[in-house]
């Protein structure tokens, strides 16, 4: 690409716009700094053909604040943009004059090199620009907490750490000693189950095994023994409080400092800024802490690496593990990839020696796993009435009826809502919007069905194919069996938890919690068992992921159970010979990982593959695939037309670009390169990249 050509055609752009230039009126602006004279700048803007560094001259009233990493305020294009200040040069290659730095917003310098260095690798391998990976790793500005006073720093020593929370682990405490010693081990670590310590004693004395928090803060707590800085990112905001808590237990308060979104914008940046400058040396946070700024880092770590939130819905769309992988690199830093399950990358790192496993012995992981009951749904008849009142097999009633003699049970239910899916009530077709095609869904029992898509009432609807006006369920929602469940159990408490009104803890008195994955709260003493309904919906649901999915969750919420020796049992209503139930049943998530490894480097999928994924109108895809010059051994799937979840804008079609994962640089510079040539010509349709996404379906 000819940069000094397009460097020429900024300046003649802003001259033929006629923009007075701040230069101009004031003669003094236009004197140059002395010493490093020209700065080179990345400019916050969009269009990929100009994800470059741009070229400023420094005005000498400018050169003490115009230091590497500011922000900035330049001329772009005849209007004032902002930009960050990468770094200072004695000279440009450019031959012509150069525009003068408008401003410096602040002497903050809030871009370090180690970030710039981490945008740029990120934006290479997401085909994306450096701008929009900044705009994900730098919060906005706010004045008032930048000129604030600087957090009081934390005197006294650290005390030492004990390893107890990782002699579990095969390999465990040999990590722990690496990390306080300054070296930089990388692992996968497949954590047992069990509530830990947060949790109240059972009636018969002990707290319930191992606790998946206090090990990261024990491996936080190693790495800052060594004077390096750690951190750690995690799913959500209450796996953010109880990390919060695990710190301030084992390395007090005032040394780490929690990120999540909820945050006002002046307490998150006066947070960042803390970790910015050293004040405090562990963050642990949700996925847009996977960028903040510690000096010397030592360590990052990654709790359940296979949820879907830590997949950015921002331009690039970088996945968590993959950015503190390439994090890890180029620091030197230790990475540390946990989670009940492993995940098919995880298992990939082991494969490429990237990273060693650590997992316990297996007669460990059978001392604290609940006994796991596999249940056929289309076999187990629901015998009793009050498994027929509830609809579900009766092994699982029965389950349920004999936990809530020792406590509280757990009920995980795939889907939210009522009735989230309806169908025709004689040919069992999918029941459909007649307005948009949405599905329809029922909200509660005395509300219409609706359109998911577009919200219209279905009033006087008709099936499409049998003429049939009535409806009958597709799917159950947690809502409808929580109130089927309070009639098949009556007496019994039955409360909800799911997205919006989620429990956190419960105590430990009998009752029966209703749960969608994800939502499942922590009982004191840990659950007396759990009944995982409805398997067969999440091993049917189309995505790559899907049986990696169901197991994950799975786990998840077995691992709140009290162990088998003290009377913990889970049933799952699945196909027993599915591998992921099996790999439930053994509690062997490695094992599974390494199968599901395996499975899709033989049919091509990631992570052993590259898969890039173009969304866009179908005239814009096709003169994207017309310029794209594509890698020798790419192969084009596609285009097909992609739901429009009910915009009625025009039909999206998706074209799937695959390679081998030697060849996923080549791929992505060749997407990049197109998505430049695109944008220069401000060709009026957005072609959208993302590369291995975590929904492929």
């Amino acid at each position: 690409m000819n940069h000094a050509g397009e460097q020429m055609a900024l300046v003649r752009a802003e001259a033929a716009r006629g923009k007075a230039r701040a230069a101009d009126a004031n003669p003094a602006a236009s004197i140059p700094a002395q010493r490093q004279p020209v700065a080179k700048v990345i400019v916050d803007v969009e269009p990929a053909h100009l994800d470059r560094l741009w070229d400023y001259s420094v005005p000498a009233k400018l050169a003490d604040a115009a230091q590497p990493g500011v922000r900035v305020r330049i001329r772009f294009g005849g209007q004032l943009v902002d930009g960050y200040l990468w770094e200072r040069a004695e000279q440009t290659d450019f031959a012509g004059r150069l525009a003068p730095l408008h401003s410096v917003v602040s002497p903050e310098p809030v871009l370090t090199p180690e970030i710039g260095k981490l945008a740029r690798a990120v934006a290479d391998a997401y085909a994306g620009t450096v701008s929009d990976v900044l705009r994900l790793a730098i919060p906005p500005r706010h004045a008032r907490t930048e000129k604030a006073a600087p957090r009081p720093p934390v005197s006294g020593p650290l005390a030492a750490y004990d390893p107890q929370p990782w002699k579990y682990y095969t390999n465990g405490p040999e990590l722990l000693a690496a990390l306080a010693a300054g070296q930089s081990p990388r692992a996968v670590w497949a954590a047992l189950p069990g509530i830990g310590p947060l949790a109240t004693a059972l009636p018969g004395g002990g707290a319930i095994g191992p606790d998946w928090s206090r090990a990261l803060a024990t491996a936080v707590h190693a790495t800052l023994t060594s004077g390096r800085s750690a951190l750690i990112v995690v799913p959500d905001g209450r796996d953010v409080s109880r990390m919060d808590a695990a710190l301030v237990d084992l390395l007090g308060a005032g040394r780490h400092v929690a990120l999540t979104a909820d945050l006002g914008a002046g307490e998150r940046y006066s947070r960042w800024l803390a970790a910015k400058r050293g004040e405090v040396r562990c963050v642990v946070g949700t996925r847009a802490a996977m960028f903040v700024p510690l000096p010397e880092l030592g360590l990052v770590a990654l709790w359940d690496d296979g949820d879907s939130s830590l997949a950015d819905r921002a331009a690039p769309y970088p996945h968590v593990r993959e950015v503190l992988t390439i994090r890890a690199h180029q620091s030197g830093a230790a990475a540390l990839i946990g989670g009940y399950t492993v995940t098919a990358e995880g298992a990939q790192l082991v494969a490429r020696r990237w990273a060693r496993p650590v997992a316990a012995p297996r007669a460990v992981v059978r001392e604290h796993a609940p006994m796991i009951r596999t249940v056929d749904p289309d076999r187990d008849t629901a015998r009793d009435a009050g498994a027929a009142i509830a609809r579900i097999p009766a092994l699982a009633w029965r389950v349920a009826r004999d936990g809530l003699q020792r406590g509280p049970v757990l009920v995980q239910v795939p889907r939210t809502g009522y009735l989230p899916a309806l169908a025709c009530v004689r040919c069992r077709e999918s029941a459909h919007c007649a307005h948009c095609h949405g599905a329809l869904a029922l909200a509660g029992a005395a509300d219409s069905a609706r359109c998911r898509w577009c919200g219209k009432i279905a009033e006087h609807w008709r099936c499409d194919r049998c003429g049939a006006n009535r409806f009958r369920a597709r799917a159950t929602g947690a809502a409808r069996s929580a109130e089927e469940l309070g009639r098949a159990f009556p007496g019994v408490t039955v409360r909800l938890s799911r997205g919006g009104a989620i429990l956190t803890e419960i105590g430990p008195e009998p009752a029966l919690i209703v749960a969608t994955p994800g939502a499942e709260p922590v009982a004191a003493g840990g659950f007396a068992a759990a009944v995982l309904l409805d398997g067969d919906l999440l091993l049917g649901v189309p995505t790559l992921r899907a049986a990696e999915q169901a197991l994950r969750r799975w786990l998840a919420a077995a691992a709140l159970v009290r162990p088998a020796a003290d009377g913990g049992v889970v049933a799952i209503a699945a196909e027993p010979s599915a591998a992921p139930v099996q790999a439930l049943v053994r509690w062997d998530p490695a094992a599974f990982a390494r199968r599901e490894l395996a499975d899709r480097a033989e049919l091509g999928y990631p992570p052993a593959a590259r898969i890039a994924e173009l969304t866009a109108p179908y005239s814009a895809l096709d003169e994207f695939m017309t310029a794209l010059a594509l890698p020798e051994d790419a192969e084009i799937l596609g285009p097909t037309p992609v739901s429009n979840g009910g915009d009625p804008g025009e039909q999206q079609h998706r074209v799937l670009i695959r390679c081998a994962r030697t060849g996923g640089r080549k791929l992505a510079e060749a997407l990049t390169a197109t998505q430049g040539v695109r944008s220069a010509r401000k060709a009026p349709a957005h072609v959208r990249i993302r590369i291995d996404p975590a929904d492929l379906a």
